[in-house]
């Protein structure tokens, strides 16, 4: 006897699907092409199933109500995807440790300013492996005027980041000494592993929005924006890698996921320096070659 197929709980029609991407498009900035509607429906009918809605013109008419400020939180945490890794895109690291920051460390130990920004830090794990680069190669770095930046549009991730707590199973990749630096033997706990004091004390977590104002005037020596373009149409990607690039002091750097590609009018202050790494016209946010 063949099983028969599994039926759906609910209906997305061609309407409430279109309903359900003006509104992210219009609140995020991020464009739900028709091929993301399977991820839209599996994981919004969990939370109509939470909700015990009978359909997505519910949800949406709960989303558009004065009572629908939580639940739309609940929506960004479903449609935005938070996939990293401590060192993701590892030769971004390299350049960071070979060619940025010795000439960073000089300034911050002569009394000067260093700031990083993690933009789309999700659960944290890059701006820690920021911070762990960073203190490697400048242990009093939480003494100086050093600081990393971590945002992130989801508040759910952006909670579970400032914890600093992770499973066990995020410190096997690391190589022994960058996980003793992340995490000593005393945040080793039942709950999982806790990331080092010094670190966290380096980094700012915030929520932002990067298709609206940002409150932060910069200038930043290092961005890190990666694999969060690839949610935003060609317009907005444009305005926003110009806003970073206005961020970025001279010389600063900038880092992107492996799909992407700066486009419009931030490229004319840019120069490509690596594997999806920029830098911006001006040397004075880290000079010389890699170490």
């Amino acid at each position: 006897m063949t099983a028969a197929p599994a039926l759906r709980d609910f209906d997305l029609s061609d309407a409430d699907f279109a309903r359900i991407a003006a509104l992210v498009r219009r609140h995020l900035g991020i464009t739900l092409a028709d091929s993301k509607r399977p991820l839209v429906y599996s994981r919004l009918a969990r939370r109509l199933r939470a909700l015990r809605l009978d359909g997505f013109s519910a949800y949406l008419d709960l989303l558009a109500s004065p009572e629908g400020g939580a639940e739309r939180e609940e929506l960004i945490s479903a449609v935005t995807t938070n996939v990293t890794a401590f060192f993701r895109e590892s030769h971004h690291f390299d350049t960071l440790r070979g060619a940025a920051l010795p000439a960073l460390i000089d300034r911050a130990r002569a009394g000067g300013r260093v700031r990083l920004w993690s933009a789309g830090c999700a659960s944290g794990e890059e701006a820690y492996s920021l911070a762990a680069t960073l203190t490697a190669a400048c242990p009093d770095a939480c003494r100086r005027d050093i600081r990393i930046l971590a945002t992130d549009i989801d508040r759910a991730v952006l909670a579970r980041a400032e914890a600093g707590l992770f499973p066990a199973e995020a410190a096997r990749p690391l190589a022994p000494d960058l996980s003793r630096l992340i995490f000593p033997r005393d945040g080793h706990g039942p709950a999982g592993l806790t990331v080092a004091e010094p670190l966290r004390r380096l980094i700012r977590f915030r929520r932002l929005n990067l298709v609206e104002p940002w409150p932060m005037r910069g200038p930043f020596d290092v961005i890190f924006c990666r694999n969060v373009m690839i949610y935003f149409d060609r317009p907005a990607q444009e305005e926003i890698w110009q806003r970073l690039s206005a961020l970025l002091a001279p010389g600063g750097w900038l880092m992107i996921g492996h799909s992407e590609r700066v486009s419009g009018p931030a490229l004319a202050g840019l120069t490509v320096a690596g594997i999806t790494t920029y830098r911006k016209h001006g040397h004075s946010a880290g000079e010389g070659q890699p170490r």
